[in-house]
Order: C-alpha cells, then structure tokens, then sequence
C-alpha cells in the first residue's frame, strides 16, 4: 500500500462487496481551547478554514467581549477581579 500523502488521515473502510478500501480523507481541525484554562470553548465550531470562510462572523464565535479566546467561567472572573481592583 503506498502512501498517498502525509498531511490526510487514513480511513479503513469496509465496501458493500466485502472487500477493504482504504480512504484518504482530510484531518479535522483542532477544537477551540480557552487561553488561560485551555478548556473546550462552547459556541465555536470545528471547522477547516474553507469551511469557516463562508459562515458569517456572529456564528464563528460568541457576541461578547473576548469570545472565542476566553471561555465564560475565566471571563466572570476577570471581570470580578477587574470591577473589584477599580473600586480600591
């Protein structure tokens, strides 16, 4: 079996005939992670950047401030620490 090329996964696939084909399909991307916990971040889908290019800006990511980078637990908190530091 030869390699058809290093950057697409191999995919085993058992045909209606009975016999095993081997199929070569694209890796798919990573999941969104938050910058400070590196948990999965919810509302931002997992698509090729093809893909991404032709869904509109408000699904890419959440509508509000640092969505897409933060996830919403560590943003609570920021904003905690940030409303508390301004009233000392």
């Amino acid at each position: 079996m030869k390699m058809i090329s290093r950057s697409k996964r191999i995919v085993i696939r058992k045909t209606p005939g009975g016999r095993i084909a081997v199929h070569y399909e694209n890796r798919r991307p990573n999941i969104a992670k938050c910058a400070i916990c590196k948990s999965n971040l919810r509302g931002v889908p997992n698509l090729p950047s093809v893909k991404m290019r032709n869904i509109p800006k408000s699904s890419k990511r959440p509508n509000r401030p640092y969505g897409g980078y933060i996830d919403h637990k560590c943003l609570e908190k920021l904003i905690k620490k940030a409303v508390r530091e301004e009233v000392h």
